[in-house]
């Protein structure tokens, strides 16, 4: 149970930082393409990686557990819980909300001019996965992905693990091993995934 609460916290994070880059996951493959060029290297990967792994190890013992987990949600519920007073209120979930959806048009807003195009609003639904995060793409499937993370078992990720995890996805959809994931093989990578789910469900 332990291991399934801190996979369940950290599969969502890990999808961002490496395997929903490969995948050609909308907006959290674009801020690895810290270039530009709409190519993903392994450096690039590697370093969206070590960027995700720093922000959930929230003691910095190098670990990602169960105490990293708490300590992430004692956060959002002081950072929600506006006056201080140990309670949040409706209005202040209502703030909350309301500040979650202003930060998301502006990340999809990759022009800044105030409005969303098409392009942009696909990006955005391609980055919550049709029915966000915590639907099918954070949910059994990314569990899986940190159980097989944790190699040696000891119910906790390190950070070679967490890295090694990432790269493995980014490996496998760079279907030509040229240390690149192009823009079709992303798209590859996405459909394949997509007949397997659709094999697993006939």
């Amino acid at each position: 149970m332990k291991k399934t609460v801190l996979f369940s916290s950290a599969a969502a994070l890990l999808l961002v930082s490496g395997a929903a880059i490969a995948a050609g996951g909308g907006h959290g493959m674009m801020r690895a393409d810290t270039n530009g060029d709409g190519q993903l290297t392994r450096a690039e990967v590697t370093a969206a990686a070590d960027k995700r792994f720093a922000k959930m190890d929230a003691n910095n013992d190098g670990q990602l557990s169960k105490a990293d987990r708490a300590a992430r949600k004692a956060a959002r519920f002081a950072k929600m819980d506006a006056n201080g007073d140990g309670e949040v209120s409706q209005q202040e979930m209502e703030q909350a909300r309301a500040e979650r959806k202003a930060a998301r048009f502006a990340r999809a807003d990759a022009d800044g001019n105030g409005t969303l195009s098409q392009e942009e609003m696909q990006s955005m639904r391609g980055k919550r996965g049709g029915k966000g995060m915590r639907g099918k793409r954070g949910g059994k499937g990314g569990r899986g992905m940190m159980r097989r993370a944790d190699t040696n078992g000891d119910q906790m990720i390190s950070k070679a693990e967490f890295t090694a995890a990432a790269m493995a996805r980014f490996d496998k959809a760079d279907a030509n091993g040229d240390g690149v994931v192009t823009k079709a093989e992303r798209k590859a990578a996405r459909d394949a995934r997509k007949a397997n789910r659709n094999k697993r469900g006939g």
